[in-house]
């Protein structure tokens, strides 16, 4: 007797996820989607092109062997509570496979979705060098290298674990002749003189009300990735003071904050910033040029 359909088992999957009370934003937004990238991995599909055709896969028998990997990873994902990209040791950002795990964030910075549009108009000409800040596992620098193959791109973090598997995403996109890692707070171990044409930063930026209420699957994240003091801000503050040398005069910085628009604002009130759109709404991301940050001084 054939086994059950594609749809029944992604219906049930999704159910059993919606009925634990998970929560998702790490690497899907809902159970239904992380049912579905759950089935997919569990047949052995390739992903982009499975999650492409769904309505075509519905009537698929699911054989019993894709059953009981999919039963296994379930009964991780409900009594773990770790992120399914931390299970499955990879998560997909803008098309793009990463290795992930325990070290750094899951990728999901929304600063990946400017990229493919090339920050216009804010970006004059092609830039030459580019900074990634807090670069985590990498996933925005290497995004960035692809984005702009004429480019030099510089890559830190505080965290060496994170490096590591910077390192491993780096070599996995084979991008080491171009993406340059290194263990730095924010500028400090760069260059003297050294400047950028882009600067890209996703920081720890959730405020310490905001971490006293994470869900369990983000306290499986590192916290030094996460967070940013009693407003968010702390880091923030020193990037932008920072970056007022490693600018080049016609450089533009783009910094992910989240929800945290308003603790931005009451922080930052004289420094005007450009707030950019991105699937998470228009105030979530903004860029800063150089000049701006002369409001700083």
């Amino acid at each position: 007797m054939p086994g059950p359909r594609f749809s029944q088992v992604w219906r049930d999957t999704a159910r059993r996820l919606s009925d634990a009370g998970l929560s998702y934003g790490q690497g899907t937004e809902d159970a239904d989607q992380e049912a579905a990238w759950m089935l997919v991995h569990s047949l052995g599909w390739p992903l982009l092109e499975s999650f492409a055709r769904l309505p075509a896969l519905q009537r698929r028998v699911v054989p019993e062997a894709a059953l009981r990997r999919l039963q296994a990873l379930l009964e991780q994902r409900l009594g773990t509570r770790r992120p399914l990209a931390y299970l499955l040791g990879e998560a997909w950002l803008h098309g793009q496979r990463f290795l992930a795990d325990e070290r750094a964030i899951v990728p999901r910075s929304l600063i990946a979705e400017l990229l493919d549009q090339g920050l216009e108009p804010w970006l004059r000409t092609e830039p030459a060098r580019i900074a990634d800040i807090c670069t985590g596992g990498g996933s925005l620098a290497i995004l960035a290298g692809q984005r702009w193959p004429g480019a030099g791109v510089t890559a830190c973090d505080l965290s060496e674990p994170a490096l590591e598997l910077a390192r491993a995403n780096v070599e996995l996109h084979g991008l080491g002749a171009r993406v340059r890692l290194m263990r730095s707070d924010l500028f400090a171990a760069f260059e003297p003189g050294l400047r950028f044409d882009l600067v890209l930063c996703n920081p720890p930026y959730v405020n310490e009300a905001s971490m006293r209420a994470l869900p369990r699957e983000f306290l499986h994240e590192p916290r030094l990735a996460l967070a940013g003091g009693d407003d968010g801000m702390d880091l923030v503050r020193r990037l932008l003071r920072d970056a007022r040398e490693r600018l080049r005069p016609q450089g533009v910085m783009v910094v992910e904050i989240g929800h945290e628009r308003a603790h931005f604002e009451a922080a930052f009130e004289r420094l005007p910033v450009h707030w950019l759109p991105v699937s998470a709404g228009e105030d979530a991301v903004f860029l800063v040029e150089a000049a701006a940050l002369e409001a700083l001084a």
